[in-house]
């Protein structure tokens, strides 16, 4: 009866890790792309669980580009200096991402330059 019990518990966990994993998986973003640097306005910074979100505006030719950067958790972006006031709707940012494949204006946020200067730590931890 324990060994069902242990299979039973370790069938479970398996089947709710896959899931988890795929959600933190790599593959909307195109790996294989350079960085994209772009400088644009703040137009909302969203301090929420399980992911925090940019949302910038980036002027080209006359064209305005709604682009959304997605990080980490509050709790991980806190350990490297952040905070909900890190971001200012209307702030003039320098901002880095990681697009996606499908060549939508989304990506994960890689690095963010004040306009005084100031670099904030990457939000992703280093391995992702």
């Amino acid at each position: 009866m324990k060994f069902f019990t242990a299979l039973a518990l370790a069938a479970s966990g398996l089947l709710t890790s896959v899931p988890l994993a795929a959600h933190h998986g790599d593959a909307i973003y195109d790996v294989t792309a350079k960085n994209v640097t772009m400088k644009g306005s703040v137009t909302e910074w969203v301090w929420a669980n399980p992911h925090c979100v940019l949302r910038f505006d980036v002027a080209d030719n006359g064209q305005v580009a709604h682009w959304v950067a997605e990080t980490t958790a509050p709790p991980s972006l806190v350990q490297r200096g952040w905070t909900k006031q890190s971001l200012k709707p209307g702030d003039q940012v320098t901002v880095t991402v990681l697009p996606v494949k499908n060549g939508r204006t989304v990506g994960r946020l890689i690095g963010v330059v004040l306009p005084d200067g100031q670099k904030l730590p990457r939000g992703e931890s280093a391995q992702n």
